[in-house]
Order: structure tokens, then C-alpha cells, then sequence
């Protein structure tokens, strides 16, 4: 079988196993002094994972961290910003931190799964502010992660207005990839053609 024909069929494949995953949403970001506005110097770095389930309205965070110059204070989601990728805004989750999230260190990781559907998972002012219940505010903080309009940062004694932080940016869903890889062998079988 001709290699172009083999990942034809292994893309193929990989798209009808997606289907059934469509209701799974990841963002990531990588987290620095840089990134925070106002902008600082600190040394800390770190990145973070955020996977949405719009079936069981579920948020999971993953957080790792480093280098940072003070010790941990708090961390959660801001949303939404005006502009995408830039400017602040007001705390969409739980205040005055996730739950369980390593205070009091310089470095540290973090994996939480948040029901969603709960109405303490939410700051209550993004909760009044986007519909009012559990579901109309996942639904728009969905929206807001997927127009680049939402960012995790960590606060530290140090930095409290937030030492480190990255907006949050969708991976593009298999299909998605599948597609570039489609075009991707259209475009070698093209160029071997034209050899």
C-alpha cells in the first residue's frame, strides 16, 4: 500500500473515532512574568491544561509551575477580557482560588476536575453576569475560552495582582488536524506529479 494511501485511510479512521469526542474542548497556555498586566520580570514560568467536557459540564485543570519569586497565593481563571489575548478582567472561577491548589510554594503542580454544574465552582459575579445559573455561564466561559478572551494566572505574595499568567488557547480537535494532514498529502502527491 502506497504511504500516502496508508495515512489517507489511518486519517480516515481517526475521524469517525473522533466523532464520538466532539464534546471535548482543551486549552492551553504557557504561563510567565511577561504575560501579566502589568508586565514583570520574575523568573517564574509554567504551563497549564484545561480540558472542558460539555457532556458532564465538567472543567479539568492541570497546572505545573516553577521559579516563582514569591510563594503561592492564589490561582483561578480571569474571563472575559474586551480584546482577545490581551488586557484583565474579573475572576470566573471559584474564589479566592481553586480548590486544593498548592499555596505557600514557589513550585508546584496541579490536577482538579471541577463539576461545573455546581454553583461554587464560579466567582458569583461571572455567574450573574453570564445568565445566572451553572449551565448559561459554562456555556459563555466556553465561548470567551474559544474567542482567546480567558487566562489563568497565579498569584504570589510577591506579585499580588498575579505573578504568572497565559491566555488560554483551543488545540485544535482531531478533525481539524486530520484536515491539515489531508492537505498536507494532497500536496505531496501534487509535487510528485509535477517531478
Amino acid at each position: 500500500m502506497k504511504p500516502v494511501l496508508k495515512f489517507t485511510l489511518v486519517c480516515a479512521a481517526l475521524t469517525v473515532a473522533s466523532i464520538g469526542q466532539s464534546q471535548i474542548f482543551v486549552f492551553t497556555a504557557n504561563l510567565d512574568g511577561a504575560s501579566e498586566a502589568p508586565p514583570n520580570f520574575s523568573p517564574g514560568t509554567g504551563t497549564t491544561t484545561v480540558t472542558m467536557n460539555t457532556t458532564l459540564t465538567t472543567m479539568r485543570v492541570q497546572v505545573q509551575f516553577q521559579n516563582l519569586v514569591g510563594t503561592t497565593t492564589a490561582s483561578h481563571i480571569h474571563a472575559p477580557t474586551a480584546t482577545p489575548f490581551t488586557g484583565t478582567a474579573g475572576v470566573a472561577t471559584e474564589l479566592p482560588s481553586f480548590t486544593g491548589f498548592p499555596l505557600g510554594v514557589t513550585s508546584g503542580t496541579y490536577d482538579h476536575t471541577f463539576d461545573m454544574t455546581l454553583v461554587g465552582n464560579w466567582n458569583a459575579t461571572f455567574l450573574a453576569n453570564n445568565g445566572g445559573t451553572p449551565g448559561a455561564a459554562f456555556t459563555a466561559f466556553l465561548g470567551y475560552m474559544n474567542q482567546g478572551r480567558t487566562y489563568l494566572n497565579i498569584h504570589s505574595t510577591e506579585y499580588t495582582g498575579g505573578e504568572i499568567r497565559g491566555f488560554l488557547e483551543p488545540v485544535p480537535e482531531p478533525a481539524s488536524i486530520i484536515a491539515l494532514g489531508l492537505g498536507a498529502a494532497a500536496l505531496l502527491r501534487r509535487r510528485k506529479k509535477s517531478a
